[in-house]
């Protein structure tokens, strides 16, 4: 699903006009992604958890020369499922 036939979704089961919902969606992710962004962990009961987290600088190779290269540390975003969201996807 891509985020047009989200809004698509949405837009059907709440009645709203797909230009209303899709505005509603960009600033949905808008909120969660400023939050991520200034160190906030969003939770969305239910659903999940996005936050972020740190991977450490590393050694490692260029897969086309093989020659050693430093790889630097970096903040990467992360997603925990909750577990209504895993259980729904497991039965």
């Amino acid at each position: 699903m891509n985020k047009q036939e989200l809004v698509d979704a949405v837009a059907a089961q709440s009645g709203a006009s797909k230009a209303l919902t899709s505005e509603i969606i960009d600033e949905v992710l808008a909120a969660i992604t400023q939050a991520v962004v200034s160190g906030d962990t969003v939770q969305l009961v239910g659903f999940g958890s996005f936050g972020t987290g740190a991977r450490a600088a590393r050694a490692g190779r260029n897969p086309k020369t093989g020659e050693a290269l430093q790889i630097a540390a970096a903040t990467t975003v992360k997603f925990t499922a909750g577990k209504a969201f895993k259980d729904s996807v497991n039965q």
